[in-house]
């Protein structure tokens, strides 16, 4: 009575990805070309990080080779984010230390006013306050600057996700 022949049992695996949110759609799209259909989402609130659920059939074919290609794509993405991360975290460096320098020449010059030396005061208050003023505007310099140069490094990244993503896709097809 019990016919195999006419069984359609699929076996699922599944898995979550974490990922920041900018990149969840690129992650998405990505992973349906391994085989992988999603399944939802998990979102940790406050902390701009998305888990992406997904599952596909344990019996896919060429499973190996997707494998392997699924590790070089994560492999991709997370070096798209190191990049991105990169951006914002010389500028933030620079304009933390700027700003620390400032706030000890504002220190000094507050220790001189207690201790009757108006002159030197002055001469560490000024400093102080640039020191104060100036981080803004090093930060915004330093991160254009450090954008334009990791955009392009960042396109490669995207070039080969794609090409990655292409491969794939045509071992689905087979």
């Amino acid at each position: 009575m019990n016919d195999t022949k006419n069984n359609n049992f699929i076996g699922y695996e599944y898995t979550t990805v974490t990922v920041k949110n900018d990149l969840e759609s690129a992650v998405a799209d990505g992973y349906a070309n391994f085989g992988w259909k999603p399944e939802g989402r998990e979102a940790t609130f406050g902390t701009g990080i998305t888990g992406l659920k997904f599952k596909r059939d344990r019996k896919i074919r060429n499973k190996a080779e997707l494998s392997r290609l699924q590790r070089e794509f994560d492999t991709h993405i997370r070096e798209i984010e190191g990049l991105e991360s990169s951006k914002t975290s010389s500028a933030q460096i620079a304009a933390f230390t700027i700003g620390f320098v400032g706030t000890a020449f504002l220190a000094g010059a507050t220790f001189s006013y207690l201790a009757g030396f108006l002159p030197l005061m002055i001469i560490l208050a000024i400093p102080g306050f640039i020191g104060w003023i100036l981080p803004y505007f090093v930060y915004n310099v330093v991160c254009r600057k450090k954008t334009t140069k990791v955009s392009a490094l960042i396109e490669n990244q995207y070039d080969a996700i794609y090409k990655i993503c292409e491969k794939a896709n045509g071992l689905l097809a087979v």
